[in-house]
C-alpha cells in the first residue's frame, strides 16, 4: 500500500517495519517527528521513549543490542555532539542486534544555534553512514542499515537533513518483519573497552572499513544515473534532488547513498564518463576532498557556497548560467519574526531581567527569544545546559563583581537535559551564582514533548516526575524559590533578594506553557482608549497581542489569553479585564 509520509514519519515505519524493539530519543528539530511517529505502534511490539538527552538515549540503544534486539536513537546535529562519546565507543564493540543512530542536521539553520556537519563524525567514529534523499528512501534506507549493522558488526547512522525530514512523498509500506532475540552470551572482549580489549578492536574497525568500501563499489544504495556525457553531477540526500530539478537530462549523476565510506572505483569510473565533474553537497566538502585524494579535480566549493541550503535555482544559475523566473505576488507578504506566544510565561522574566539590568547567561530553549527585542535581556547562548556553567565561569573570572547582577536561565527539559551537572559544579566549587529554572511543565520549542520534571511519558501517561525542589537541594543548593512569573511584582521581588544573598540560590519560575490544552485561560483583555495615553509601556514585553496600529494600544482578542502582564504595567488602569 502506498502512502503519502513525511521523512520522519518515513524513518518510523521503516523501524517498525525492520523489527525494532526499543527507541529511545531526545526531541530536537527536525528529527523530532520520528520518535513521536515511532510512539504510535504498539508499545508492546516496539518500546518508545523520550530520554533525559541523547548520550542517555544513545547508551539506552546499545544497551538494547547488546541485549540482542534491533534498536534505535533520534536527535539533531547537536544532538550527537552530546551522544559521541558513547558512539565512538560503540563502533569499536560492534552490535548484536542492529543499531541505528538518526541524525538530522539542520541546513540554514532553521530551529539551531549552529551549521554543523555530520558527515565528519562518521569519518571520526569510523562507521558507515546511509543518506536518503526523499520519504520513500527513509524507509528503504532505514531497513537496509539495521542488515548492514548486523552483517558488518557495526552501529549505522542514517542522516537526515531539515528537507528530507518534513518533506511528503510516496512510501510503500510492508508488514513488520519480527526479529527473535539472540540468547545473550556474556563476552568481554567485545564490550569491555577497556585498553587491553580496545586496541584489539581497532584493528577490528580499521578492516570492517575495508570490508565497508568495497560494500560501497556494489551495492544498489549508490547508483549512476547516465544522460548527457557533458556534465557529471557526483551528490547526495537533498542535494541530489535540488540538482536533479535544477539540471535534468542536461546533466549525468552519480546519486551515494552511501556517504561513509565512500566508494573509490565506481567515482573514478563515473568521472572517466563526464567531460565536467561536479561534486554538489551541501556544508562541508566531504564528498568533494575525497576525490581530491583519489586523484580527480571536480569543481566543488570553489563554485558552490560552504553556507546554508541550496536550491534548485541556486544550482541552475551556478552551472548552467541561467537565471530562473519566478511568478511574485502583488504586495510584499510580511516576515513575522519569531516571538514568544501571547501568555508566554518567560516573557515576565526577561521584562523584569532587562528592567533590573543583570547579565543574563542563556540556553537552548524558546526562553532564548529573550534575546529579541523589544526584551533583548539575553547576553550569551551557547549549548544546551551552558548557561549554568557559563555563569558559574563568569563569576569566578569576575572575581564576585557581578554576583549581584548576573543570572543564568534554563527551562525545566533543558534543566535535566545537561543543567544539573552544572548547578553541581555551582555547589562545589562555591560560585555565589543565582539560577532561574523556567518550569513550564512541557518541552516547548520541539514542539511539547514530554520530560521527566513534568509527570508524563511519550504516550502522555503517568510517569514518575523530578521533583525539582528536592533535586536542587540534594545537590547542595540551600535556597530554593518558587515564584509565579505572572505576578511581576513578587518576581521582580525574589530575584532582587536572590541577587542580594551571600550564597548560590535557585529561582523555580513555574507556570505552564500558555500553548498546553490543559491550561485554561482568562478572558482577554481590551482597552479603555479614553484612559490610554498612548506610553507604549505595554509594548515593552513584546507581547504579539498587543498593537499600537491607531495611535492608541490595541488587544488582539484572537491572541490574548488573558495573562496580565500588560495590566500590571499600565499606570493609568487603561487595560481591563
Amino acid at each position: 500500500m502506498s502512502k503519502l509520509m513525511l521523512g520522519n514519519q518515513a524513518v518510523a515505519r521503516g523501524l517498525y517495519e525492520a523489527g525494532v524493539t526499543v527507541v529511545s530519543s531526545y526531541p530536537g528539530t527536525p528529527s523530532t517527528e520520528i520518535t513521536e511517529f515511532a510512539s504510535t505502534y504498539p508499545e508492546d511490539v516496539m518500546h518508545t521513549e523520550w530520554a533525559p538527552n541523547e548520550k542517555v538515549a544513545c547508551e539506552t540503544a546499545i544497551g538494547a543490542s547488546i541485549a540482542g534486539a534491533r534498536s534505535f536513537s533520534a536527535m539533531k546535529h547537536v544532538g550527537l555532539n552530546v551522544a559521541a562519546d558513547p558512539l565512538f565507543t560503540a563502533s569499536y564493540t560492534g552490535v548484536t542486534g542492529g543499531l541505528v543512530i538518526a541524525v538530522a542536521d539542520d541546513q540554514g539553520m532553521h530551529s539551531s544555534q549552529n551549521e554543523q556537519d555530520s558527515r565528519n563524525y562518521a569519518i571520526a567514529a569510523k562507521v558507515p553512514m546511509l543518506e536518503p534523499s526523499n520519504s520513500a528512501e527513509c524507509k528503504d534506507f532505514t531497513k537496509m542499515a539495521y542488515q548492514i549493522s548486523e552483517e558488518f558488526d557495526t552501529p549505522v547512522l542514517l542522516r537526515l537533513s531539515t528537507r528530507v525530514s518534513h518533506s511528503q512523498s510516496a512510501v510503500e509500506t510492508c508488514d513488520r518483519e519480527e526479529k527473535p532475540l539472540s540468547e545473550y552470551v556474556k563476552n568481554a572482549p567485545k564490550y569491555v573497552m577497556m585498553p587491553a580489549f580496545a586496541k584489539a578492536k581497532h584493528v577490528v574497525v580499521e578492516e570492517r572499513t575495508k570490508k565497508l568500501t568495497e560494500f560501497a563499489e556494489k551495492t544498489p544504495l549508490n547508483r549512476v544515473e547516465m544522460n548527457s556525457t557533458e556534465i557529471g553531477v557526483i551528490t547526495a540526500g537533498i542535494a541530489y534532488q535540488y540538482a536533479k530539478e535544477a539540471l535534468g537530462d542536461k546533466a549525468s549523476y552519480l546519486k551515494l547513498g552511501v556517504i561513509n565510506p565512500l566508494p573509490v572505483e565506481l567515482i573514478k569510473e563515473f568521472a572517466s564518463k563526464v567531460k565536467t565533474l561536479y561534486v554538489v553537497e551541501e556544508l562541508d566538502d566531504i564528498i568533494e576532498t575525497h576525490c581530491r585524494k583519489i586523484g580527480l579535480d571536480p569543481i566543488g566549493k570553489s563554485l558552490f557556497t560552504y553556507i546554508g541550503e541550496y536550491s534548485q535555482t541556486y544550482l541552475r544559475e551556478k552551472i548552467l548560467g541561467e537565471k530562473a523566473e519566478f511568478d511574485t505576488f502583488d504586495e510584499e507578504v510580511p516576515n513575522r519574526p519569531p516571538v514568544m506566544c501571547a501568555g508566554c510565561p518567560h516573557r515576565g522574566v526577561f521584562y523584569t531581567l532587562k528592567k533590573l539590568g543583570v547579565m543574563v547567561s542563556g540556553d537552548i530553549g524558546c526562553y532564548t527569544l529573550g534575546a529579541a527585542a523589544p526584551l533583548q535581556a539575553m547576553d550569551s547562548t551557547v549549548c544546551m545546559g551552558a548557561s549554568i556553567s557559563g555563569l558559574h565561569g563568569f563569576n569566578k573570572a569576575r572575581r564576585g563583581e557581578y554576583e549581584n547582577k548576573a543570572v543564568a536561565v534554563i527551562g525545566d527539559s533543558t534543566f535535566i537535559h545537561s543543567g544539573i551537572t552544572g548547578l553541581i559544579n555551582i555547589a562545589y566549587n562555591e560560585s555565589n551564582s543565582t539560577v532561574i529554572i523556567l518550569d513550564n511543565s512541557i518541552t516547548g520549542m520541539t514542539g511539547h514533548q514530554n520530560n521527566p520534571a513534568n509527570g508524563k511519558n511519550i504516550h502522555g501517561d503517568p510517569a514518575n516526575a523530578v521533583n525539582l525542589e528536592a533535586l536542587v537541594h540534594s545537590i547542595g543548593i540551600d535556597r530554593v524559590t518558587v515564584v509565579d512569573p505572572g505576578n511581576l511584582a513578587e518576581l521582580e521581588k525574589v530575584i532582587k533578594t536572590e541577587l542580594d544573598a551571600k550564597e548560590p540560590s535557585v529561582i523555580i519560575a513555574r507556570k505552564p506553557c500558555a500553548l498546553l490544552k490543559t491550561v485554561k485561560h482568562n478572558p482577554p483583555f481590551r482597552i479603555n482608549t479614553d484612559k490610554c495615553r498612548s506610553c507604549k509601556a505595554c509594548m515593552k514585553i513584546g507581547c504579539p497581542a498587543i498593537s499600537m496600529t491607531t495611535g492608541k494600544a490595541q488587544v488582539d482578542n484572537t491572541l490574548c489569553v488573558g495573562c496580565g502582564l500588560c495590566e500590571q504595567m499600565c499606570r493609568f488602569g487603561a487595560i481591563e479585564e
